[in-house]
């Protein structure tokens, strides 16, 4: 019962609260939505505990079951989805954007943490891609409705650009999928774990492809990857949290579960082109984010470097490098949910999060903040002892002594320009420590340029001048307050915590982890 409950409370909550939309009051919705999130994240500590399993017939004539259980695998991302989800609800009772009610507003991220915890569940792979298909939903009204007030054309770009990505990802993904399901005469995934390895190579080949690409353009993959940082810059802070915490943790899942695990040779023999694509998304990422002057852009540039490691430790086959990708899919959800809350609150006050700007030296004005931008920035680069370090660290360590027969001087250079990307990391990270905690004097022009040249305008909107603030300038109070101050707090509790106990998530994902590889090439 728990199980169940745990999926049903928070997406019939949200369907109920973006029904009766502005019929709710405010303290009303903020009071509903946050008592099923807590409810939401307790049943889920249950159900990590005691490993509840459903199954029941849904559409028989099919062979379609509502089956859903938890194992070493989803059980992290379980709870880090029902922990997000009790934030972001928590966090919005400071900060309802513009764009509708807030019932509508709380009630879209409800249905985004029950879709994701549904997805996490599902053993059977028709219901996993219907439950992925759901998140998808209300994130776009997220970006689309209650994005930068500011910009509604871009709002509408980034929504459209997200629905055209995602459409494309989920055709080849139910393509793959339904290829799968007919050729093992299965959909249920513990059936498809024991026939699905056996299948013939060329059908291997055929439905990790497409499985593989689909969930490519989820995690994201270079080149597949655009989509996610006008999403991220346009994006609510709740939403901007949900889409680097939860969604992008549900394609680097579906990896693990369907191409990695059910055609591990169709799989292995991709493998060298995913892994020179993960080090694409880890070198590119890391060296736009060293130009780029947008703070939240910036943020979700460093995902795409971030998931590359995480894609790459898939890649390697070995059951390192599959710890490490899980371990660092967790850690990429805390650290993300860190600095996109820090951020996002830097953005919601000062108007603009240009780095071009000369904006007051948060180590002077805001020193909660300052510290937590430090902190989400060292973890960020791998710094040790945060739970940066051990996901990547692992990944490089995994792709020196990768599973893969013949491939290994390929796998040894991704795993230089890996450690490459890791340095990367640490000098954007120190770049915005600089202009942002100490204040320095912002990035230089180009000449005959100037800064508000820099600055990327609407279509149709009108060139508008934000006002500089001199160093030490605390006209605007962008300190951490109230119920935002909780959030950070346990966001950093969780870097330092998955940093210092990194075998607490190996440990449970162990035995999953060699079930999987079990049938490995």
């Amino acid at each position: 019962m728990a199980l169940t409950f745990m999926l049903l409370i928070p997406l019939l909550v949200g369907v109920g609260l973006i029904g009766a939309g502005r019929i709710v009051p405010t303290p009303v919705a903020h009071n509903v939505a946050g008592i099923a999130a807590l409810i939401t994240f307790g049943l889920a500590i249950g159900v990590a505990i005691e490993r509840p399993s459903v199954d029941r017939a849904w559409l028989p004539e099919l062979g379609v079951r509502s089956s859903f259980a938890v194992d070493g695998i989803s059980i992290p991302l379980v709870l880090l989805t029902a922990l997000i989800g009790v934030l972001v609800v928590a966090h919005a009772r400071g900060e309802v954007p513009d764009g509708g009610s807030a019932a509508t507003f709380l009630g879209c991220l409800l249905l985004v943490v029950g879709g994701a915890l549904t997805t996490f569940t599902a053993r059977d792979a028709i219901l996993f891609f219907l439950a992925f298909e759901l998140v998808l939903i209300p994130m776009w009204v997220l970006i689309t409705r209650f994005g930068d007030p500011h910009r509604p054309p871009a709002r509408a770009e980034a929504g459209w650009r997200f629905v055209l990505y995602t459409a494309v990802g989920s055709t080849l993904m139910l393509v793959g999928i339904l290829l799968l399901v007919a050729s093992a005469h299965s959909s249920d995934l513990g059936r498809l774990l024991e026939v699905a390895p056996s299948l013939p190579r060329g059908r291997q080949l055929t439905i990790a492809l497409l499985l593989t690409v689909g969930l490519a353009v989820k995690v994201p993959l270079f080149p597949l990857h655009t989509w996610l940082p006008s999403a991220h810059t346009i994006a609510p802070t709740a939403g901007s949290v949900l889409l680097a915490a939860v969604l992008l943790k549900m394609g680097t899942y579906g990896l693990v579960r369907f191409p990695v695990a059910l055609v591990p040779e169709g799989f292995g023999i991709i493998a060298p082109a995913v892994a020179i694509a993960a080090v694409i998304s880890i070198l590119w990422g890391g060296l736009i984010c060293l130009v780029e002057r947008d703070l939240k852009r910036l943020i979700a540039y460093s995902s795409v470097a971030h998931m590359g490691f995480v894609v790459l430790g898939l890649a390697t086959g070995s059951e390192v490098g599959l710890q490490a990708a899980l371990y660092g899919n967790l850690a990429h959800g805390v650290i993300s949910a860190l600095l996109f809350v820090v951020v996002g609150g830097l953005k919601r006050r000062w108007g603009s999060v240009d780095l071009g700007r000369a904006w007051p030296a948060l180590r002077e004005v805001a020193p909660h903040r300052g510290f937590l931008l430090i902190l989400g920035l060292a973890a960020a680069l791998g710094l040790p002892g945060l739970a940066g370090f051990w996901g990547e660290f692992l990944v490089i360590m995994s792709a020196w002594a990768p599973r893969r027969p013949g491939l290994e001087d390929l796998f040894h250079v991704c795993a230089v320009l890996a450690a490459i990307g890791g340095l990367l990391a640490a000098a954007y990270s120190l770049r915005v420590a600089r202009l942002i905690w100490v204040g320095d004097e912002p990035d230089t022009p180009a000449p005959g340029q100037s800064s508000e040249e820099n600055t990327p305008l609407a279509p149709d909107s009108t060139p508008h001048v934000l006002l500089t603030r001199p160093s030490g300038d605390a006209a605007v109070d962008v300190e951490t307050r109230g119920v935002e101050r909780v959030v950070l707090l346990v966001l950093a509790l969780g870097v330092i915590g998955l940093g210092l106990l990194p075998w607490l998530a190996i440990d449970i994902a162990r035995p999953a982890v060699q079930l999987v590889l079990g049938g490995a090439p």
